[in-house]
């Protein structure tokens, strides 16, 4: 099992969540994908081997995942929620073509939080940025 995955399983059980086989294969599906699925997309590719689970147990799961600070929801406008199990410091790239979401980090801008408090006052907790363009993939089949 892997480091992240057996935190987790602790955070959990700390917290008091029971491990059921299904939210252990959410959580698992989670921690070892970087498409960043909606509950749709984990729903599809874990219900081969959870013939009864159902698209709410999967939103279930999420959302206590989501409360004990393991998962973030992306939201996108009219596309559905995506969910992201690396919490660490990075941001996104959308394709405004076939939704592909990527990861990247950029390290400028680790120091905007504190720039944005000092020159508003906020005591901010978190930021978000994301750019919009057309994938690689994409753009070669437009050519």
């Amino acid at each position: 099992m892997n480091l992240a995955l057996e935190q987790a399983l602790n955070k959990l059980k700390t917290m008091g969540v029971r491990m059921t086989p299904q939210r252990h294969a959410i959580l698992s599906y989670l921690l070892d994908t970087i498409i960043h699925p909606t509950a749709d997309e984990i729903y599809k590719a874990l219900s081969p081997r959870f013939p009864s689970m159902s698209v709410a147990t999967v939103y279930n799961n999420l959302k206590v995942f989501i409360e004990a600070g393991l998962v973030r929801e992306l939201t996108y406008g009219d596309h559905s929620s995506r969910f992201d199990a690396n919490l660490s410091d990075h941001y996104h790239a959308l394709c405004e073509r076939c939704g592909k979401l990527v990861d990247f980090a950029y390290k400028p801008l680790n120091d905007l939080e504190q720039a944005a408090g000092e020159l508003t006052g906020f005591h901010v907790k978190s930021h978000r940025v994301e750019v919009y363009g057309i994938c690689s993939d994409c753009a070669m089949q437009s050519t």
